[in-house]
């Protein structure tokens, strides 16, 4: 165990790949949640998800047996909310599902004035009219706010695009760098840190992503702790050049990394 991960207080984990992939729950990833709240670590639930809204997320966390709580779960949506209203936003461009807009009742959409164009996940409906429509919104001074800018994510059928993609289509076509609020943001993590009431020096972030969840941990300053489920791909972290606090095989291997007992 590294004197790093020893004094470790709080836990950020990451939800797709690291304790569920789909409607399936990684083996040992629930009672790992268990061990980590028997040892009253802080504990908070961070996705870069934009598939669904948080009360669905938290809804598929408890059926899967894990015991989360509502406020425990950390998503993109409420930082590109306070981006808007700091920027005093008004008209926005909403690329997500419908169900994943109940997380953003606080704005807008307008199809007069577009002020910004928030990226989520569209899945099959992403598509040359929609992202046109999009570019157009840009080129004609909207800011282009990015939920999240994965390449790939782990689906049951193997591989597949993320929103990342996507994200720079539309960067590449309006010569525009977008702003991305969920992971690696800094603001993603002290964000968390501060609802956590953790420093980063005495948190680490747990994820299968080596570029979002660890590279973008570590740059906050936390520790980052690997997993060898989900999207993990050893040729994938060779290229990122991150290092890894520590890399284990899954969510079940990391209690025994902290300290405590």
């Amino acid at each position: 165990m590294s004197d790093r991960l020893a004094e470790v207080e709080g836990v950020m984990i990451d939800l797709d790949g690291v304790l569920y992939v789909e409607d399936e729950a990684i083996s040992g990833a629930v009672g790992a949640v268990a061990e980590l709240r028997r040892r009253e670590l802080v504990l908070r639930f961070a996705t870069n998800t934009t598939s669904r809204p948080r009360r669905q997320i938290h809804a598929r966390l408890q059926r899967l047996g894990f015991d989360v709580e509502l406020d425990e779960i950390v998503t993109p949506a409420a930082l590109a909310v306070r981006r808007c209203e700091e920027r005093g936003h008004r008209g926005v461009a909403l690329l997500m599902g419908d169900a994943v807009k109940e997380d953003f009742a606080g704005l807008r959409e307008d199809d007069g004035r577009i002020d910004a164009v928030i990226v989520g996940d569209l899945g099959d409906a992403f598509g040359h009219q929609v992202l046109n429509r999009a570019f157009r919104h840009v080129m004609d001074g909207a800011e282009l706010i990015a939920l999240q800018k994965n390449r790939y994510w782990l689906t049951p059928s193997g591989l597949s695009l993320d929103v990342g993609p996507y994200v720079a289509a539309l960067e590449f076509a309006a010569s525009v760098e977008a702003l991305v609020v969920g992971k690696p943001a800094h603001a993603f993590f002290a964000s968390a840190l501060d609802g956590m009431r953790v420093p980063a020096e005495r948190a680490a972030m747990v994820g299968d992503d080596v570029e979002s969840d660890i590279g973008g941990a570590l740059a906050a300053g936390l520790a980052g702790i690997l997993v060898r489920t989900g999207k993990y791909r050893e040729d994938a972290v060779q290229r990122s050049g991150v290092v890894p606090t520590a890399v284990v095989d899954s969510i079940a291997d990391v209690p025994r990394l902290l300290g405590g007992a």
